[in-house]
């Protein structure tokens, strides 16, 4: 009877877990370029009761006798399909089109990255540097910090579909002034770490930043100006995920309840 009790524990325990990342994904439903978690789940250890079973006039069965014993939380993994395109009509608000991610700087050096493209222009030393909403600045495609002199209108500037800055010439031709944002892809963006402020980190699962310009096997993803990425959450989906997840935790507190009556009742024979 014991068994009963720990894998409906492990049951309640999952789910628990499960109603954590639905609840996250909710409240991050207007997050500009969040991507949705799913719990995924994973059978425990199976005890063999008997190797070999037969039926009621004694034959062999070709199956044995195993018990589960419960679930675990074996990944929460994000789901990096495209959200919906919000116009703001903000000059330096970008969405991406396709597998790409924004670079920037953090306080401590290293590169994160964000599907958050929000972004603000800010006083500097030598101009205007191109930043996220908590200041962090946006890197190009070389790793550096995007810097427009002072000697361009802003006005005047322009940002073709693969992110390159252009400005206008005697023709009033856009020309690129050799800057472009930086976007890069991962084998698997499944294994970003996940950090506050809507960034990414890399990671060994995720495998290195590819700059896409500079790897030739990468499809270009393309940056739509004045737009930003919103989030891929659906509160349908999820409102069904969580009654489920809902219901299933308290079977699973139902089968404690019986089990302990049951253990009452058998303690109290005589």
């Amino acid at each position: 009877m014991m068994r009963s009790l720990w894998t409906a524990a492990s049951g309640m325990t999952s789910q628990q877990i499960n109603v954590d990342t639905i609840s996250n994904n909710l409240a991050n439903i207007n997050t500009n370029g969040y991507k949705k978690q799913n719990a995924q789940f994973q059978s425990l250890l199976y005890q063999t009761i008997q190797e070999k079973s037969t039926d009621s006039e004694g034959i062999a069965k070709p199956i044995g006798i195993q018990v589960g014993l419960g679930v675990r939380n074996s990944a929460i993994s994000s789901q990096f399909t495209q959200g919906n395109f919000l116009e703001t009509g903000n000059e330096f608000d970008f969405a991406v089109e396709g597998d790409g991610f924004f670079m920037v700087a953090t306080d401590n050096g290293e590169i994160a990255y964000t599907r958050n493209g929000s972004f603000t222009l800010s006083n500097g030393v030598e101009g205007l540097t191109l930043t996220t909403s908590d200041g962090y600045p946006v890197l190009d495609s070389n790793g550096y910090s995007i810097v427009i002199d002072e000697s361009y209108s802003i006005s005047k500037l322009d940002i073709d579909e693969y992110g390159n800055l252009l400005y206008p010439d005697e023709s009033n031709n856009g020309v690129p002034i050799g800057i472009k944002i930086g976007l890069v892809q991962f084998n698997n963006p499944v294994g970003l770490e996940k950090s506050s402020g809507s960034l990414l980190k890399e990671t060994v699962s995720s495998g290195y930043a590819r700059i896409e310009g500079q790897d030739p096997n990468l499809s270009a993803s393309k940056v739509r100006r004045r737009f930003l990425e919103g989030s891929n959450v659906s509160a349908i989906d999820e409102m069904v995920n969580l009654i489920v997840a809902q219901r299933a935790y308290e079977m699973n507190s139902k089968v404690i309840t019986a089990s302990d009556e049951m253990l009452q009742q058998a303690n109290n024979l005589r």
